[in-house]
């Protein structure tokens, strides 16, 4: 037991501790822009975003995985907000909590074991073009100090960890973003800083209980914005805990962590902040910075309202340059460049799933939405390649004029064609033995499909005997199978 905590929490302090003061810096920003895409006060999303980030600390599944309000969750609050008001948010936030919590019991993490490698790469490459595309306004129609600016931000960022000690000792975002606050106050730089994003919130959060009449209409309203964002946030989730995975070579407990961000939704909706989930480019940020276990999440979410509560006069001061440099950092950071060397080294249908999820991605700015066509698409590219791999023999034998056709592979919708057109339904002989010990029948397709031969030979007067069924296959034949029936002719036309 002690063991387990000292792992959990206390195993890595200094660099848990540093790497939360950076992602907290990171987080400001960012949770006040997602409340102003959501159409809320800032307040909404810096609650959410410090209520989520510690709950998840306790309760989630991956250590290390930074969650809080996304931009991904705040895209489908839009509608919700504008035609029915915050109270409702908030209302929306409990429900999706408890949709997630359910979908936890119901071991849903296990899903993610669907979504191929390909999937995952288009995944991390559309989100490194949204994080980077998210900057380009803060780059756009302003003086030269921004760029001059965010160049020295990045140069800081790459060179500062090759310092002698110091480097290693101090993450280099957060020295970045120091640095130019520095530089910005004294030679008193007239450009976009945290402050101008929004009214930083003075108190802290208080327990609030949506102000909804507790009826049918309310759920019939809430209920479908609830189920958009528990399903884009778990799935934002798990593909997260996936990178994070690869990044620090551990695994995570998938369906802990749907109950978990649950339990912090909920959290969050009782505290006045929106839905959240957790967030690829703070968790790589955290990772980079050195973080690893549950400590740097906790204290990513308490220094952010310590900063926003204590140090705001100061944190307005942080020059928005800064941020879009540990932004660029993180998109560059993020994006799979070997996948470009690999277009030419792997199949083109894992290409095209990888450049398909991106193009989803990016056009639609919906994360779920790239996810489940490049799912869709690898399924039917594997079922495809599948279904190719059947195999039909046959030999013939005078003495008793009998054809024996030997099926090896798997018969399904996609190979139920070509199983079909195997046979040689003309061939005048008396007997036709069907040979099925070698392969295996999937679906009612392949079932269909066998019957289809069955009553066709036997139209042609042969006697159809089908021999080698395996357990499995023989079961889905004798249920949904008409072959055998008296009445096969009639009941195989009226399909």
């Amino acid at each position: 037991m002690l063991s387990s905590i000292r792992n959990n929490w206390f195993s890595n302090v200094r660099g848990d501790l540093l790497a939360g003061i950076v992602v907290a810096l990171a987080l400001i920003p960012e949770a006040i822009a997602f409340s102003i895409i959501a159409g809320v006060d800032p307040k909404v999303g810096l609650y959410a975003s410090f209520c989520i980030a510690v709950v998840i600390a306790f309760v989630g599944g991956r250590p290390g995985m930074i969650s809080a309000a996304t931009g991904a969750m705040a895209l489908l609050m839009v509608t919700l907000v504008k035609e029915h008001g915050l109270e409702y948010l908030l209302a929306a936030t409990l429900l999706t909590g408890v949709l997630q919590i359910v979908a936890g019991y119901l071991k849903l993490g296990a899903l993610m074991r669907f979504v191929s490698r390909s999937v995952v790469t288009g995944f991390v490459n559309a989100l490194a073009i949204l994080i980077f595309m998210a900057q380009l306004p803060e780059l756009t129609n302003v003086i030269w100090h921004v760029y001059a600016m965010t160049a020295a931000g990045l140069a800081i960022i790459y060179l500062f960890p090759l310092v002698p000690v110091v480097g290693k000792i101090l993450p280099s975002p957060l020295v970045c973003i120091i640095s130019l606050t520095a530089v910005a106050m004294v030679l008193g730089l007239d450009i976009r800083t945290v402050g101008d994003m929004g009214e930083l919130p003075d108190t802290l959060p208080m327990f609030l209980w949506p102000d909804v009449p507790l009826n049918l209409e309310t759920l019939m309203i809430i209920l479908p914005y609830s189920l958009g964002l528990a399903v884009v946030g778990l799935l934002e989730s798990m593909m997260t805990a996936t990178i994070v995975d690869d990044l620090t070579d551990t695994t995570s407990d998938r369906n802990r962590e749907c109950k978990g961000q649950g339990v912090a939704n909920i959290g969050a909706g009782l505290l006045g902040g929106m839905a959240g989930c957790a967030m690829i480019g703070q968790s790589i940020i955290n990772i980079k910075s050195g973080g690893r276990t549950r400590l740097s999440s906790l204290a990513a979410g308490v220094f952010l309202l310590v900063m926003v509560l204590v140090l705001d006069q100061w944190l307005v001061q942080i020059p928005m340059a800064a941020l879009v440099a540990v932004m660029i950092m993180v998109s560059i950071g993020t994006f799979s460049w070997g996948s470009i060397k690999n277009l030419k080294e792997h199949p083109l249908s894992t290409n095209i799933v990888m450049v398909v999820t991106v193009i989803v991605v990016v056009a639609t700015h919906n994360l779920a939405f790239g996810v489940l066509a490049g799912v869709l698409l690898a399924a039917l590219f594997f079922a495809n390649k599948v279904g190719h791999y059947m195999l039909i023999t046959s030999e013939f034998d005078e003495e008793s004029d009998t054809r024996t056709y030997n099926v090896v592979g798997q018969v399904f919708f996609s190979s139920s064609e070509k199983f079909i057109e195997s046979f040689d339904f003309k061939e005048a002989v008396d007997n036709v033995v069907i040979d099925l010990s070698r392969a295996h029948f999937w679906d009612i397709t392949a079932v269909a499909a066998l019957d289809k031969a069955v009553v066709k030979f036997r139209r042609e007067g042969a006697d159809v005997e089908v021999i080698g069924l395996n357990e499995a296959s023989a079961t889905i034949v004798d249920r949904f199978g008409v072959h055998d029936k008296p009445d096969a002719v009639e009941r195989l036309m009226a399909h």
